[in-house]
């Protein structure tokens, strides 16, 4: 524990209360400065880190999963598919999100009759 001594010549040399020159503050209107842009700039992997294509805009040909899996947000049914069995029944440049969406039609249980109603609700896996 400091003396009192020690305590008072801290005090002193410290800038609290003191009338010192700070800094402008910086606001959201304030240019950024060039460091910033610089470095920003220089970054190479920012053009490399674009997020991975979704799986239901895939082709069956670009898939690498071996079990294709598609549910219905409506009924909670599953169906799922082997990647070999897809590419046999509809082709490997059928995109999965028009075979995973025909799968859940042809078994579909949630007719009503009305256009906006019937169908399944599809969440790709």
């Amino acid at each position: 524990m400091p003396t009192r001594t020690e305590m008072e010549k801290l005090a002193g040399q410290s800038s609290v209360g003191k009338n010192s020159p700070t800094a402008p503050a910086v606001g959201p209107a304030d240019p950024l400065p060039p460091a910033y842009w610089d470095a920003l700039l220089r970054d190479a992997g920012a053009d490399a880190r674009q997020p991975a294509p979704s799986i239901r805009t895939q082709r069956l040909s670009q898939i690498a999963r071996h079990l294709l899996r598609v549910t219905c947000g409506r009924c909670s049914r599953i169906v799922e598919i082997q990647k070999a069995d897809a590419v046999r029944l509809y082709g490997p440049q059928a995109v999965w999100k028009e075979v995973g969406q025909r799968l859940l039609d042809n078994t579909c249980q949630q007719r009503t009759g009305r256009h906006e109603e019937d169908g399944c609700w599809p969440a790709f896996e």
